[in-house]
């Protein structure tokens, strides 16, 4: 879903040189196989949007999967990078670094400030590993390495597998399903209390063709629409776009995850990029992709 997104976004502003890979074509995993695609393609600027992402369930099922596939091939991205010299890497990490109880808006300082979520701690501190990486690339070598923070994403190329998927996408299946089979009521996780924030992958992609071009710290930055919803407000709003006029039952035996995630993106907005497309009309344009393509399947 990221990785589309950058390539539309460069093609969109005319860049033609690009280089991309599929999980298929490249296994990150492989040092071996990492270093020898750095060394025949010499790529100049490193959109590193590859990662093992889930939901609760997938987060929390696959602890070790989830550890080790992100610690593995960051680091062997951002090692290549180096030894390559890249002219520039930007590197993607994620919401949940921050720690359960940190203070809302989440700034950058509260990294490391306290415990994180148990649900995706694994993930978090893969990707914790990840902004170090590149903080101390910077620091030995001189290299010009950054990290961005997204809250979270969805748009088009979104994973709908409701055993891996994260929680808007898994909403739109359920009551999309839920309408065309004529089912009174749909169960959701949790209490639908927690407050999240949603960014369309298409601001995100903007984002980083703007980090790259206009930021250069050691410090990474929180890129997010700044807006929160609960939970329950979402539910409510995609079976509204969806059109499921039926019930919505919460299962309280299952976990909510962090109680409350906004991002501040006071530094990124200060620089001079905001987020532009609403989550109304974000979900709207995603559940009509999602019509076409998931109908007949």
């Amino acid at each position: 879903m990221v990785g589309s997104a950058i390539v539309r976004e460069l093609q969109k502003n005319h860049f033609e040189n690009i280089i991309t890979r599929t999980s298929k074509e490249l296994d990150l995993r492989n040092q071996s196989a990492v270093n020898e695609f750095f060394q025949e393609q010499k790529p100049e600027y490193v959109f590193l949007a590859a990662a093992k992402v889930g939901g609760i369930l997938a987060n929390n099922t696959f602890r070790a999967e989830f550890l080790y596939d992100n610690l593995i091939l960051e680091a062997n991205v951002i090692h290549a990078a180096h030894v390559h010299k890249v002219k520039k890497l930007l590197f993607l990490g994620s919401s949940c670094i921050y720690p359960k109880f940190a203070p809302q808006p989440l700034q950058e300082d509260s990294l490391l400030s306290g415990f994180l979520e148990p649900t995706n701690e694994p993930y978090a501190i893969a990707k914790i590993a990840g902004i170090k990486l590149c903080e101390t690339y910077r620091q030995q070598y001189g290299d010009s390495f950054i990290s961005a923070m997204p809250t979270n994403l969805y748009g088009p190329n979104d994973n709908y597998d409701l055993h891996s998927s994260h929680v808007l996408p898994a909403m739109i299946r359920k009551f999309h399903e839920a309408k065309v089979k004529g089912q009174p009521n749909v169960h959701l996780w949790g209490t639908g209390t927690p407050m999240r924030e949603f960014l369309h992958v298409d601001d995100l992609a903007q984002a980083c063709l703007f980090l790259m071009n206009n930021y250069n710290e050691d410090q990474f930055i929180n890129v997010g629409s700044g807006i929160d919803i609960s939970i329950k407000e979402l539910a409510e709003m995609i079976a509204n776009i969806v059109g499921f006029n039926g019930e919505i039952f919460w299962d309280l035996s299952k976990p909510d995850g962090t109680p409350k995630k906004l991002m501040d993106v006071s530094k990124i907005e200060k620089l001079g990029w905001k987020a532009k497309i609403s989550l109304r009309q974000g979900i709207e344009s995603v559940y009509e992709i999602f019509k076409s393509e998931h109908t007949n399947a």
